[in-house]
């Protein structure tokens, strides 16, 4: 077998990065070292050991995704992510005095990020490189309908229930939401890639014959390594995660929550984002918008159930009701998005609403 260079980098990247999280976990050496330099150095080797290794599991699901085909390569990036994502929420739940809105941050972040951000970029740079893009309606139209049920059921709904608090549902109706997140996500997905599998491919998303032949060779390793690096990055984010909480409460940053909600999301939707990004460039639309739509639906359907239940179990305070602003934000991308894809066509000019939404959501969050 030949050796290639980027694949052993990669390995060397997410080994290492399990090695240092491994040796924070276990105390072998802290973030919080007595020593200023020492500190800084671990702080800054951790945050460059995140970003590259999430580059590195980017190629390695990209390569699975490849060998597996649509769209069971792109579930395997989605569900990735979401673990990452899942881990950093309740890790801080965990740290410190109880945040009972870091959950509904990172989820609306979620949808901001991708739905207005990352899909805005894909649509805007594919435009101009392809003058016009098309899609598949009706799996476009199906990723919307589960987002928009999952988004309104679990970050407005709960402004307007009788027996929870504001914003917030009781154990019953919190559990009830829960199973209902899980049943149509996972509902979803068995159509995805079932008898409704066609509304989700084009033609241009299947692989060259001999594409990729030689990474695929060792897929069991690239499966092997993908999990190696997100493992690491859980554990390291963690910390970084909780140093960020720790400093924005130290400097009194107001919408503290908003902020590391939408750190975490940005660091767990990376890869997922720069993948949409090459598909959108290589005038694969479809493949782009399952990616990131998809991240989108498996956010809510398998964090909020995972959250509701590490609530309950933990007894920690959980309020997902947005707050009018973020709810009118919510809908005005969610209204948006229907309306963009609802012609099976694209142009740079229907990426830019989607960014001036964006744009709107990131000012909010330091000038509310």
């Amino acid at each position: 077998m030949a050796f290639h260079r980027p694949a052993v980098a990669s390995n060397v990247l997410s080994i290492a990065t399990l090695a240092l999280a491994a040796g924070l976990q276990l105390g072998l050496f802290s973030a919080e070292h007595p020593v200023l330099p020492v500190r800084i150095a671990l702080a800054l080797l951790a945050i460059t050991l995140v970003f590259a290794s999430v580059f590195a599991a980017l190629r390695h699901a990209e390569i699975i995704a490849h060998r597996l085909g649509e769209p069971y390569g792109t579930l395997v990036l989605t569900f990735a992510v979401t673990v990452i994502e899942v881990s950093l929420i309740v890790a801080m739940m965990l740290h410190g005095d109880n945040n009972p809105t870091l959950a509904r941050e990172s989820v609306f972040s979620t949808v901001m990020i991708i739905c207005g951000g990352v899909v805005g970029f894909c649509l805007t740079f594919g435009g101009l490189r392809h003058r016009q893009q098309e899609l598949k309606r009706q799996g476009t139209n199906a990723y919307l309908a589960v987002l928009t049920a999952l988004a309104v059921l679990t970050l407005v709904l709960p402004n307007y229930t009788l027996t929870g608090g504001q914003g917030a549902f009781s154990h019953a109706q919190l559990a009830f939401v829960g199973v209902l997140s899980v049943l149509l996500y996972g509902s979803f997905v068995y159509a995805q890639m079932g008898l409704q599998k066609d509304d989700f491919i084009e033609e241009l998303t299947r692989p060259e014959p001999g594409r990729h032949r030689k990474s695929e060779d060792g897929i069991a390793a690239n499966v092997l390594f993908l999990f190696v690096g997100l493992f690491g990055v859980v554990l390291l984010a963690e910390a970084i995660a909780v140093n960020v909480e720790d400093a924005l409460e130290a400097l009194d940053v107001k919408q503290a929550d908003a902020i590391a909600g939408a750190f975490i999301a940005t660091l767990a939707l990376m890869p997922e984002a720069l993948a949409a990004f090459r598909a959108s460039l290589n005038n694969e639309l479809q493949r782009s918008l399952n990616i990131a739509l998809g991240s989108t639906c498996a956010t809510i359907g398998l964090t909020i159930p995972a959250v509701a239940a590490a609530s309950m179990i933990l007894g920690k305070e959980l309020t997902l009701g947005l707050s009018p602003g973020d709810t009118v934000l919510l809908l005005l991308v969610l209204a948006v998005s229907m309306i963009s894809f609802g012609t099976g066509r694209t142009t740079f000019l229907t990426g830019l609403v989607h960014l001036v939404v964006f744009s709107a959501y990131v000012f909010l969050i330091f000038f509310p």
